[in-house]
């Protein structure tokens, strides 16, 4: 992103929650189609407005997770938005190689709740098994 802030002053417009993050939704700028929900620290706010990428916290790992730096599927950040309550963050997204879901699939959101039950409409763009190949090493 071109012209990033390097103060921290609308950081602390922001409502973090009790463990300091926020929540964060990665949407296709070009389909507006809700590709994944990650959550963000300060730091990664900061450094996604930065680079111009998307970079999370991953709460299971308790480190910054850099999308895409282990399956090459980066996030390219247009825009970030901030909702009515200060309590979410939007980023407006271009995903590099077209998959945003660790599933190989476009999305995270490819379950429909159907007829009582939760059917898979998306398909696998590439096998994880490709994807991951150098964890299994």
């Amino acid at each position: 992103m071109t012209n990033a802030n390097t103060t921290t002053d609308w950081l602390d417009s922001i409502k973090w929650d009790a463990d300091g993050l926020v929540p964060a939704i990665a949407q296709d700028v070009h389909t507006q189609r809700v590709l994944m929900v990650a959550w963000m620290n300060r730091e990664a706010l900061q450094l996604s407005a930065e680079e111009g990428r998307g970079i999370y916290w991953s709460r299971s790992r308790q480190k910054l997770w850099r999308k895409g730096e282990e399956s090459g599927h980066i996030q390219k950040v247009h825009e970030l938005r901030l909702d009515c309550d200060a309590d979410v963050i939007i980023l407006m997204i271009e995903q590099v190689g077209g998959m945003a879901c660790h599933t190989g699939r476009e999305s995270c959101f490819y379950r429909v709740y159907r007829d009582g039950q939760w059917q898979v409409v998306d398909p696998v763009i590439k096998d994880p098994e490709q994807i991951y190949a150098h964890k299994h090493d």
